[in-house]
């Protein structure tokens, strides 16, 4: 997910969200979802499509697709990388909403080097309330494992 958080990670705070659907989570979002190749792991991608949503692929030799119901596409923030090296939706395909786990609202890369994470204005929107009263970045520098 690099720019967007760095290379050698960081501790990340996340929105859950119970049920992802088109009303808690929007295009331009930044979430952490279940790995479909392997489900013990997690993933960072920012979500680029839902269900609705026309994709049409680079690769003329390729048919374009409307996602379907509760289906999204992910992608990772690195252009340079290639799909595989990327691992998101332009790999495994589309993604159930079902899969994602929250939304990312802020980055500690290190203690001098955090933020919030850029999202959909909506969710902007809907998370300052949350980053004004639960952040504590020096709890989160605390905890941070550089």
């Amino acid at each position: 997910m690099v720019p967007t958080i760095a290379a050698e990670g960081g501790t990340l705070l996340v929105r859950k969200i119970p049920a992802a659907d088109s009303q808690r989570v929007f295009v331009g979002d930044v979430v952490v979802l279940k790995d479909p190749e392997q489900s013990d792991n997690y993933l960072v991608r920012r979500l680029a499509a839902i269900e609705g949503y026309e994709m049409v692929s680079k690769d003329e030799k390729e048919e374009p697709f409307i996602l379907e119901k509760d289906q999204c596409w992910v992608l990772a923030d690195n252009e340079k990388l290639k799909p595989k090296e990327a691992k998101d939706s332009r790999l495994f395909g589309p993604v159930s909403m079902n899969d994602i786990i929250g939304r990312v609202l802020y980055c500690l890369r290190t203690a001098v080097d955090h933020g919030p994470i850029q999202n959909s204005q909506f969710s902007m929107q809907k998370d300052l309330p949350v980053l004004e009263v639960e952040l504590d970045v020096d709890e989160m520098a605390k905890n941070h494992k550089a």
